[in-house]
């Protein structure tokens, strides 16, 4: 039996008996894996309230007419939810990776409420003179 007449499996055996062994990977710390679950919290959670308040305040400054504006915030809020995503697995820290979008988020539901947005927030409402 020649060399090319041989089964590919005999021949994939040949080549991977060749290759040096790996190297072991060091193990993971709990610090790395905790700053890793925080920034995933940071995209998931607080990204999702950052969209929220992003809808909330778009909704109300966008000027359009009140269902175009809900429409065309509603839809910008899924890009808005990926730019936090990923700003928060390339920020510096864990730490500014949540409070910084988070930060933002009150900011833009406190502007929200002061542009007058009274289905948002009911009891807002100036009282009647």
């Amino acid at each position: 039996m020649t060399q090319s007449s041989a089964p590919p499996a005999a021949a994939a055996a040949r080549v991977h008996a060749a290759a040096p062994p790996r190297k072991p990977r060091a193990p993971l710390s709990w610090r790395y894996r905790g700053a890793v679950a925080a920034r995933s919290f940071a995209a998931i959670v607080v990204g999702y309230f950052f969209a929220y308040a992003f809808t909330a305040f778009a909704s109300m400054a966008l000027p359009f007419s009140r269902v175009d504006s809900v429409i065309a915030a509603s839809l910008l809020s899924f890009f808005v939810w990926a730019a936090v995503a990923m700003y928060a697995f390339a920020a510096r820290s864990a730490w500014r990776a949540c409070w910084a979008p988070a930060a933002i988020a009150a900011l833009l539901f406190w502007a929200a409420k002061l542009c007058g947005a009274l289905a948002l927030f009911p009891g807002s409402a100036p009282p009647a003179a």
